[in-house]
């Protein structure tokens, strides 16, 4: 395969099928190639006799390129293959969505399945024979999921097949030939409920292995909204109410961030609301709980939202957070902002870091968990994906990382990790405390030995992180009305 070694990545591949039923075909590879920057990805046909590589599809793009697989459940195949081996589908972004597409196992013929101003969330099932592809989908709800399907000439329209008076987030397993399913879903207002169903119509199947009924949540004071910033961004978030709320009295707030490439916090599912670190009930404590997505997490709004944190991680999104938080406070005269407080993990406690230090006037208190300190010593593959490589731009890493701006932090921080973390390396955690400490910042620090990412092993952790976390909120960000 054309192509340094040391600067590429081969990130899928698989034995590709005969071409038609009873077919004896040389063997053949299928792989994808990745350069380090990850922005040009080719597919390659190899044979196995060692003939020289057939070049297939070809992209480009001028932030990053995802692989395939990190959209269709993590399937580390890659393919799926159709008309008897001789093209295969392939999802891709190049027309600013997340598309479906047929391409020739030759690489000469190319045809959009999923035409539209919308983003495919993950494929279910491809029904050949029956001439569908069942995929998730939400065009007009970024934070909900439906099952949809289109034909695979490409020449039908997009056919929802879940029904509208269920609105939330569903996942389906499709049955092979398209005609059964079996069908979960729940929202910040129905807890989780599985059920069988006849397709296309979604009418109930006689089945009752596995059906749990639908039940309202115990919980339902969360409530979605958007909220428009003053840069004139418009984000998706919802908030969790205090039990007994009384608009003239003043309430604290925690902030729940992520804010990377990797994971959203505002889908409409069940746990939406819930603190599972916060020891007792937060609606009851007096708290106001609240997640806003910012640009650049992967939600259903397109590439170019998703995309606009290219080289910008610890900046874009940093501020995408604060300036929501700004506007939520102000459209609320019952939020007290000298009690305002933020907490993440992982990504997550970078954005808390980030926010703490770069925007101390608005956020009093953070906890931070497993957050990369120092973008310089975090996973290349991830971070080089989103922010390019250190050897060309290595002041976006900087400018984007925690440590820089630690001289600026005023309010009050708990600063969490594990120091057998195997994702993120501990030596973020000692660079960042050590700059705290040269600017003389006081915080609060606790490393939990021989812990991994997940900071879960050993007798009481759990409990032990739970208990730090909710006696250092309930300190320094006191709960109820005044």
């Amino acid at each position: 395969i054309p192509g340094d070694s040391q600067q590429h990545y081969l990130v899928r591949m698989e034995w590709t099928p005969s071409r038609s039923a009873g077919a004896e075909d040389a063997p053949e590879l299928i792989v994808e190639q990745l350069n380090r920057k990850q922005n040009q990805s080719i597919v390659f046909i190899c044979p196995a006799s060692g003939a020289k590589p057939r070049p297939v599809y070809t992209e480009t793009n001028t932030t990053w390129i995802d692989t395939k697989a990190r959209w269709n459940g993590g399937d580390p195949s890659g393919w799926e293959w159709v008309e008897g081996g001789k093209a295969f589908l392939w999802l891709s972004e190049k027309d600013g969505w997340r598309h479906l597409y047929r391409i020739s196992r030759d690489g000469k013929k190319e045809t959009l399945l999923t035409p539209g101003n919308y983003d495919l969330a993950n494929l279910e099932r491809i029904d050949e024979k029956g001439g569908y592809a069942y995929f998730l989908a939400s065009p007009t709800n970024p934070t909900q999921r439906y099952l949809h399907r289109v034909q695979l000439d490409g020449k039908g329209k997009l056919e929802r097949l879940t029904p509208t008076d269920q609105s939330g987030t569903h996942r389906y397993d499709v049955s092979p030939n398209g005609q059964w399913a079996r069908h979960s879903y729940n929202s910040h207002l129905t807890s989780f409920a599985q059920d069988w169903v006849k397709l296309p119509d979604h009418s109930p199947a006689i089945v009752t292995d596995g059906a749990v009924a639908a039940r309202p949540v115990k919980q339902n004071n969360v409530e979605f909204f958007t909220i428009t910033t003053d840069d004139n961004v418009t984000l998706d978030g919802w908030m969790a109410k205090p039990e007994n709320f009384d608009s003239t009295k003043k309430y604290p707030v925690l902030f729940y961030v992520y804010g990377e490439p990797a994971s959203v916090t505002t889908n409409d599912v069940a746990s939406a609301g819930r603190n599972r670190l916060f020891n007792g009930d937060m609606a009851k404590a007096g708290y106001f709980y609240v997640a806003i997505d910012n640009r650049g997490t992967p939600t259903l709004k397109g590439t170019a939202w998703r995309k606009s944190i290219y080289r910008q991680i610890g900046r874009l999104n940093i501020r995408d957070q604060a300036m929501a938080a700004k506007k939520f406070m102000q459209q609320r005269s019952y939020i007290d902002t000298s009690r305002v407080a933020v907490w993440g993990w992982s990504g997550g406690g970078s954005s808390t870091l980030n926010l703490m230090f770069q925007y101390p006037e608005i956020f009093k208190t953070g906890i931070s968990i497993a957050a990369v300190g120092n973008q310089l010593l975090y996973d290349n593959i991830y971070q080089e994906r989103y922010m390019g490589i250190p050897q060309e731009n290595r002041e976006d890493f900087v400018a984007g990382s925690p440590i820089t701006h630690a001289k600026n932090l005023r309010g009050n921080l708990l600063y969490v990790h594990g120091t057998g973390d195997d994702n993120v390396h501990y030596d973020n955690a000692e660079q960042l405390v050590n700059e705290l400490i040269k600017h003389n910042r006081q915080f609060q620090f606790m490393p939990y030995p021989n812990r991994s990412h997940g900071i879960s092993e050993g007798a009481g952790t759990t409990q032990h992180l739970s208990t730090l976390y909710t006696n250092y909120l309930l300190q320094h960000c006191p709960p109820g009305a005044r």
